[in-house]
């Protein structure tokens, strides 16, 4: 079989509240263990992140953060060095511990906006990054979130900072972007990014996509949090179907085998069309 043409990433979540598995893995020990699970079960890349992104969240202090994912990210390191590991991060000081540590992305959510010293240190330690679209911040993003053409508006966002990225000294080819779902969208806002994908991956560079276990397929399916694989795996499918390449996962193993599935059978658009019945 050749090669596969997408990159899954094991979400480990280092925290107390995060939506869906928050306090499960804030041992270090646990995290490292669950890390190892990931990559043994496919995953290219873990990230690893010690605040949580979920709506209404509360920000952490530098030093709380780095202490719960430091340990995490050097257990990983040795543990599984082929595994490509990504501090989610948006604070330059916990970023670069992490990068020393052995990261070698760097996952914001404030697409370099959150710290000024971020876009440095990325270039500086010649780290992958992953560039993500949210309106406003975790804490207030889904009181209101409004567009008039949010595929658009996304699509311009990302450009933009795509460029802020590449004069600050970071290569395109370093670079991924994530429209950010569920991050300051509705579920009708989240539909139409999934529904228009192609317009995003229009912007020449990796698309990832991160659905698991989110709201909006809890509203779709009325599944609770720990009942949304199956919905996960669609929207996976969806998502490659119209272009995304990267997908961040708490559950690696089926992801995969729903993607390679997706991938491996030719997509209707280039099927030849038959007249007769």
């Amino acid at each position: 079989m050749s090669e596969r043409d997408f990159k899954l990433m094991g979400v480990v979540n280092v925290t107390p509240d995060s939506f869906s598995d928050g306090g499960r893995y804030l041992d270090a020990g646990r995290a490292i263990h669950h890390g190892i699970e990931l990559a043994d079960e496919g995953a290219d890349i873990l990230d690893i992140g010690g605040e949580s992104t979920r709506p209404g969240a509360e920000p952490v202090g530098a030093d709380e953060e780095l202490a719960r994912v430091y340990p995490v990210i050097q257990g990983l390191a040795v543990a599984r060095p082929a595994a490509q590991l990504s501090i989610d991060t948006s604070k330059a000081a916990v970023a670069a511990a992490a990068l020393d540590a052995g990261a070698t992305m760097v996952n914001d959510i404030t697409a370099l906006r959150g710290d000024p010293k971020m876009a440095a240190v990325v270039a500086a330690a010649g780290a992958h990054c992953c560039l993500m679209h949210m309106l406003g911040e975790p804490r207030t993003m889904q009181l209101d979130p409004r567009y008039d053409d949010v595929v658009a508006e996304v699509k311009a966002f990302l450009e933009e900072r795509v460029g802020y990225a590449v004069a600050a000294g970071i290569p395109e080819e370093r670079i991924i972007v994530d429209p950010g779902i569920g991050f300051g969208k509705t579920l009708a806002h989240n539909l139409e990014l999934l529904a228009r994908l192609e317009e995003i991956a229009a912007i020449g560079l990796p698309v990832m996509i991160g659905t698991s276990r989110k709201s909006f397929l809890g509203k779709l399916t009325g599944r609770p949090v720990d009942e949304r694989l199956a919905a996960t795996l669609a929207s996976c499918v969806v998502a490659y179907e119209h272009g995304a390449r990267v997908f961040r996962v708490h559950e690696v193993a089926p992801v995969a085998d729903a993607l390679t599935v997706a991938a491996t059978v030719p997509s209707w658009t280039t099927r030849p069309t038959s007249t007769t019945r």
